[in-house]
């Protein structure tokens, strides 16, 4: 039988994350034009104001996820990813609650996010509207972009 899977803190430095956050980053410069990617790396992640997840399966990283506090009282989801192999059994829903629990626990009114309008994300933008997000304008540093949507969930 399968190790149930686990979501918890972890180093977004480590060398068993690195792997995953290659792939998310490579699928990140691949698919969007380079002024459009907004993806963090590892050091970008492992920064004060960062809190970064990963979902695991006995003892093998599936996932990971992150929220980064943004000015005023709310967040944003960032390298949200499940590896590839690993979809379709419900662990990225299970990590868009989880850091939707991290937001309300924090005391956040809002938890935005930015995704990409290529075709690739559309499993994502699905993903989002089903936990409750709702398209808006660009938020924080954000600017107004074709390849980007914008969407925010009120906590």
């Amino acid at each position: 039988m399968d190790a149930a899977p686990e979501i918890r803190p972890d180093d977004p430095t480590s060398a068993d994350v690195a792997p995953l956050l290659e792939r998310h980053l490579r699928m990140m410069w691949d698919t969007s034009p380079p002024e459009s990617v907004h993806a963090l790396d590892a050091g970008e992640l492992a920064q004060p104001g960062v809190q970064f997840f990963t979902l695991r399966a006995g003892g093998q990283v599936l996932g990971m996820g992150a929220v980064k506090q943004l000015s005023g009282p709310e967040g944003e989801i960032k390298s949200m990813h499940i590896l590839a192999e690993a979809r379709g059994r419900g662990l990225a829903r299970a990590m868009v609650d989880h850091l939707i629990g991290v937001a309300r626990a924090a005391g956040w009114e809002r938890l935005n996010l930015e995704t990409g309008t290529e075709p690739a994300f559309a499993p994502a933008r699905a993903l989002y509207a089903r936990a409750g997000f709702v398209e808006c304008g660009p938020f924080e540093d954000y600017v107004l972009d074709p390849n980007s949507m914008f969407m925010t969930l009120a906590l």
